[in-house]
């Protein structure tokens, strides 16, 4: 059945392609990101599949204006079945630069609760039911010493939307949390030249993620190479993990 998703975090990268992959399957799409001009050329490659228009919305989810920028999209989207979060940023940074630290903590703490906070707050006055799905990753399970910031933001993510769901049972609000952890995938994210184990292509990233949102599954960890990986580092005892400093 045809669901009416709003995808934050459309520009580029996950976001542009599971927003492409929904129009594709028959839902009604709303895209949301930074860039106007990306979000339009979106709209202009895939409008002949739509039966109804693609609406996108110019927002940064740091903004103060990021929670009326939603309001706007749901607005002209007739309301919205599923909230997809994936704006994100993330980079390592050896060198602890004060800068990206902080960039990438405003956007992955403080934009990731504003938008996943209001959307709750949107379903529970809507009909008290829908679903939130958001795109972590499995850099939140340790604290990986090459990018401080991103994985204890994403750890943080996580842990929020296992508080939601906590919380949506205490409400008596009917909400699907669906958490997306993928490994490396080919993003802008992963640094230039760098060679990293097992990547993954945006496509198959999308289609995993969209099925554990159809599926309404709770974590949904990308993929069976990285589940292992996931397993094997909770085995590591704390102390020995801080130890370990031949991961560049």
């Amino acid at each position: 059945m045809a669901k009416r998703f709003i995808v934050i975090g459309a520009t580029s990268g996950l976001g542009r392609e599971m927003a492409a992959q929904l129009v594709k399957a028959g839902h009604k799409v709303g895209i949301a990101g930074r860039r106007g001009e990306l979000l339009n050329s979106f709209v202009e490659e895939y409008k002949d599949l739509c039966a109804e228009p693609i609406e996108w919305q110019e927002m940064d989810v740091t903004s103060p204006s990021a929670t009326a920028a939603l309001d706007e999209l749901i607005e002209r989207m007739g309301g919205m079945d599923v909230l997809l979060h994936v704006a994100g940023a993330g980079f390592e940074n050896p060198a602890l630069e004060e800068g990206k630290e902080r960039h990438i903590t405003e956007v992955n703490s403080v934009g990731f609760v504003t938008i996943i906070n209001h959307a709750y707050h949107w379903f529970r006055t809507h009909g008290g039911k829908g679903h939130i799905a958001a795109v972590t990753s499995i850099a939140g399970t340790k604290g990986m010493g090459l990018a401080p910031s991103y994985s204890a933001t994403k750890r943080l993510q996580t842990t929020y939307l296992s508080a939601l769901a906590q919380h949506a049972r205490m409400d008596g609000v009917r909400l699907h949390i669906t958490d997306i952890r993928p490994g490396y995938a080919q993003t802008s994210i992963l640094t230039p030249g760098k060679k990293y184990p097992a990547v993954l292509s945006p496509k198959k990233v999308a289609r995993h993620a969209i099925r554990a949102i159809d599926h309404r599954r709770r974590i949904c960890t990308i993929d069976w190479r990285f589940r292992l990986l996931v397993a094997g580092w909770s085995l590591i005892p704390r102390p020995l993990w801080e130890r370990i400093t031949f991961v560049k």
